[in-house]
């Protein structure tokens, strides 16, 4: 697939174009400088055809990420075959501009000079210093407004080059949600997986800031990791709570949920974040990580705890991991699998209705006056998460305790104990 890169300083609107073309907020954007740090990567869909679009930190950003961020911006140009040279077309240039233009001459690559923040026709005319940036003509845009995509999409298909059309559909991967608190390990999780450092590491707490998707394949499987950005339970700033809404989205878009635990600090928060994603419909997988530094002999002491700090998780599956000696890397990809798999179970309508035959002979039915609760029959309309109708003569006879009977029943008898699953109940006239 064809790979363009956005590059600029920071704050100059990366962000909010890499939206407006993906159509869609992928990316946190505040009107501070630094929010991005890691890549993005989104796939942009033409008439013409599609193409990977990479959002990038800001370059020569002058703080403690500037060096990190520009080797992840070399890695992105490596192979991109064009470049978006992002600058603020309202504001002056900055040494920092300049600092970037040199910087992407030197690259080689093909350069597309995009002046962002142009909402006004009227704006066009002082963007004359930017043609000093030795670039040709800049195309003024608005994310804002919407204005010059159509002429800046235009301009990358003329610029790149010539490939036979891709007739082999693409196949869809599994998206595995990797969520948990913050310092947990997540970052360093994702790298030890990809084999490099993908996404920036640090022990200060709230290094990621967005959501990064990152494509993966094991086994012949084509995976979607997702890295987000660390929960706590009161953002500090506005754009922690946009990253942490942005987390929560990338658990609604996900078929797995890694739920990221550090054995060393355990408590409501990851109950809470795992009660958010089964809420959600979503398979939990608990990956415990930082496991290297639990000795030999503690080592059965730490799991006791664990078990007890997490008794209501009990029924999810966990793997215990570790980014420095990436032990059991391997089993979280079988066991997202398995859990995918599982997710998207369905029960033929006969033999459900001949499993509650049994589970209703092995119970007294709620009875309200001497009417008891009848089921007439059950069906599963839906998978992901695997959805059960049951049709009753009265849907208000049904007790949380008969519920919960059914919940235990459908749980064990047809191994959906590891997943979560939706009761619905109806009367007979209801559709």
């Amino acid at each position: 697939m064809h790979k363009v890169v956005i590059v600029g300083r920071p704050n100059v609107g990366k962000s909010s174009l890499f939206n407006r073309l993906l159509k869609k907020r992928s990316a946190v954007v505040a009107d501070v400088p630094g929010v991005t740090r890691d890549l993005k990567e989104g796939v942009v869909e033409t008439d013409r055809g599609r193409f990977l679009l990479v959002d990038t930190g800001g370059l020569w950003s002058g703080d403690k990420w500037e060096k990190k961020i520009q080797e992840k911006v070399d890695r992105a140009l490596e192979d991109a075959e064009v470049v978006l040279f992002a600058v603020d077309g309202r504001a002056e240039l900055t040494q920092a501009d300049y600092e970037v233009a040199e910087y992407l001459r030197r690259k080689g690559k093909p350069v597309i000079l995009v002046a962002t923040k142009v909402d006004d026709p009227k704006h066009e005319l002082y963007l004359g210093p930017l043609y000093g940036l030795g670039f040709g003509d800049p195309i003024p845009t608005s994310s804002e407004h919407a204005r010059g995509l159509e002429e800046l999409l235009e301009a990358i298909w003329e610029r790149l080059p010539v490939r036979q059309i891709e007739t082999e559909p693409e196949v869809a991967g599994i998206r595995l949600a990797i969520v948990g608190r913050p310092n947990a390990g997540k970052s360093s999780l994702l790298n030890a997986i990809l084999g490099e450092e993908r996404v920036i590491v640090s022990e200060e707490p709230g290094t990621t800031r967005d959501a990064i998707d990152v494509e993966f394949f094991f086994g012949g499987q084509r995976f979607v990791l997702v890295d987000t950005a660390g929960i706590r339970k009161r953002p500090e700033s506005l754009v922690e709570e946009l990253a942490i809404r942005r987390s929560l989205r990338a658990m609604d878009e996900a078929d797995v949920v890694l739920l990221v635990v550090d054995p060393f600090q355990v408590g409501d928060r990851e109950l809470k974040l795992a009660n958010e994603a089964l809420d959600r419909g979503k398979p939990v997988l608990l990956v415990i990580t930082k496991w290297d530094l639990v000795d030999k002999e503690d080592a059965p002491k730490m799991r006791r705890l664990l078990r007890e700090k997490l008794a209501h998780l009990d029924h999810l599956p966990r793997v215990f991991t570790s980014a420095l000696t990436r032990q059991n890397l391997d089993r979280i990809f079988r066991e997202a699998v398995r859990l995918h798999e599982l997710n998207q179970t369905r029960v033929p309508t006969a033999e459900l209705n001949r499993w509650v035959a049994v589970w209703t002979s092995r119970v007294q039915m709620p009875n309200f006056k001497g009417k008891p609760l009848k089921i007439l029959y059950a069906t599963q309309p839906e998978v992901a998460p695997p959805t059960f109708v049951f049709f009753v003569n009265h849907p208000e006879f049904v007790t949380r305790a008969f519920e919960n009977y059914l919940k235990n029943r459908i749980g064990e008898d047809l191994g959906l104990r590891e997943v979560p699953f939706r009761l619905v109940f109806r009367g007979r006239r209801e559709e």
